[in-house]
């Protein structure tokens, strides 16, 4: 576990940064264009790139390749493995080249032929600028899986803090050379995703070329990886992507009642990402290899105990998260979004969202991690059977929820999903497996609850004393409205999981000592 614990958490603090960045980032959208018409236009014109490059690229891609990738590795060396590589990532321009134009064209016929309202001819002209970030970011994507294949976990992580800077600079830089209304300047933040994914692709280059990576045009249409690749990936779009594809739905479903239920909703989301990013995705990242490397090996004792502890961990460092999102939502949204275009009426539709959407946190991360328990064992098509029922869910409960509640609907229709697809992967796994051998975990469950419960608690009462007697009228009271009633509520989650001599709290506990020591732990 401190193994996983060192790697993963490396990577954490290349995605703290990097999510950091992208609060920062969301701060300047939010400030620039608020929670109005043109921002729903643009967030749901990102989306769809967005959900492509991870249907095709980040996900999908990932899992199926990687174990093939280390499977090339261990068994015909690193000349087959480059070459399987360089087979793959060709495939991978040909197809998004040619959903790209395909696209492209479609939308141009589209806004040529028919006479759309001005908030949907505004999302349409926006994602044919877009749109070509797919491309961009597959391929960033593909370099990332590779560098994870062969240990590096930090650099790729850190591709993204380059993506923000740019998308950053968009705002803050060349919105104000496009023009004076709201409707010309966020062209400019267009603009900034495509050249952010070229940033994103060009930073990891350095490492896979020390690496020894090299790349060359290798005919894709009769290899043997890339049609195993591609049967895999196939139902894997669906396997691993199934939040964003529930994102998107959703978003869609809302965009057509309101554009403003979108853009509230979205900022909740990114909220959101932060906690999922350090801890589900990183955990999800490093274990694809591992757990892969494991299956191929049939060592499957040590699989589950890796999965065990990996699920240990995540639970014990998103469980607070959820909560602490849950209690103190209106303030963490005032603190980081209230300024400029973005109004308290802003921070009220974005705080309902974010209340219903944190319970299904935990869900949310786990997903991640039992998806890729069954890619390493070259399973994509369960978890895919998964998503679409739940899909099938979400947009049920979508449909039902959306109207009455607008941003909660939302909120509630993903969280039940991501709890059904919890509940629904566990039990297809313990199947596959024979046992989970997953008693250790669950003896965890009654501890972090009481250490939730009394965390929650204690937020909820240090947040209204601090509104009651100190207020949030100044930047720094906003600040403390947040971060003091969390530290109070983070301190005792930890020290009760300490007691309770929760595994995961124990093992974090002693590598941060370590790190802090300097001193390797005997």
């Amino acid at each position: 576990m401190s193994q996983m614990l060192k790697s993963s958490g490396a990577m954490a603090g290349a995605t703290l940064t990097s999510r950091l960045l992208g609060m920062v980032r969301e701060m300047v959208y939010a400030n620039f264009m608020g929670d109005e018409r043109v921002a729903g236009a643009f967030k749901i014109a990102f989306m769809i790139p967005n959900l492509f490059r991870r249907l095709l690229g980040e996900g999908a891609l990932t899992a199926a390749f990687i174990p093939v990738f280390k499977e090339k590795e261990k068994t015909q060396g690193e000349i087959e493995m480059w070459r399987s590589a360089n087979a793959v990532i060709s495939g991978l321009v040909v197809a998004a080249a040619v959903i790209i134009g395909l696209v492209m064209l479609g939308v141009s016929l589209a806004l040529a032929v028919h006479q759309f309202d001005a908030q949907t001819e505004l999302m349409l002209r926006l994602l044919r600028v877009m749109f070509p970030y797919m491309l961009l970011v597959c391929v960033a994507a593909a370099f990332m899986g590779m560098l994870n294949a062969r240990g590096h976990f930090f650099i790729p992580a850190m591709g993204a803090t380059m993506l923000n800077v740019v998308m950053i600079a968009s705002v803050l830089w060349l919105a104000p050379k496009m023009g004076q209304a709201l409707d010309e300047q966020i062209f400019a933040l267009a603009i900034g995703v495509l050249v952010a994914g070229v940033a994103q692709a060009a930073f990891q280059v350095p490492t896979l070329w020390r690496d020894g990576f090299r790349y060359r045009w290798v005919s894709p249409w009769r290899d043997e990886t890339v049609r195993r690749v591609v049967m895999q990936m196939i139902p894997g779009a669906l396997g691993v992507a199934a939040f964003q594809i529930n994102v998107l739905a959703t978003q869609g479903i809302a965009f057509w009642v309101d554009p403003q239920i979108n853009a509230s909703f979205d900022y909740a989301v990114r909220l959101m990402e932060l906690p999922q990013g350090m801890f589900g995705i990183s955990l999800a990242t490093f274990l694809l290899p591992t757990l892969a490397g494991l299956a191929a090996e049939k060592n499957f004792s040590e699989y589950r105990a890796t999965l065990r502890s990996g699920l240990g961990t995540l639970l014990f460092a998103n469980l607070i998260a959820s909560i602490l999102f849950v209690v103190l939502a209106e303030p963490i949204v005032r603190l980081i979004f209230e300024h400029g275009k973005f109004t308290a009426a802003s921070t009220g539709r974005a705080t309902l969202a974010l209340v219903c959407l944190a319970p299904g946190l935990v869900a949310f991360s786990t997903v991640n991690v039992l998806a890729r328990a069954f890619y390493a064992l070259g399973d994509i098509a369960t978890p895919m059977k998964i998503s679409l029922f739940c899909l099938v869910v979400n947009l049920i409960l979508t449909a039902a929820l959306v109207h009455p509640l607008r941003q909660g609907g939302l909120g509630i229709a993903n969280t039940a999903t991501a709890l059904c697809n919890l509940v629904l992967l566990f039990y297809a796994l313990r199947r596959k497996l024979g046992k989970l051998e997953m008693a250790s975990l669950r003896a965890t469950l009654l501890p972090l609850a009481v250490a939730g419960a009394l965390a929650g608690l204690a937020a909820w009462c240090g947040g209204r004393f601090w509104e009651r007697s100190i207020g949030h009228e100044v930047v720094a009271l906003k600040i403390g409205a947040v971060f003091a009633p969390a530290a109070v509520a983070g301190l005792i989650y930890w020290l009760v999981a300490l007691a309770f001599k929760v595994p995961a709290a124990k093992e974090m506990t002693g590598l941060m000592f370590q790190k802090f020591r300097g001193k390797p732990r005997s």
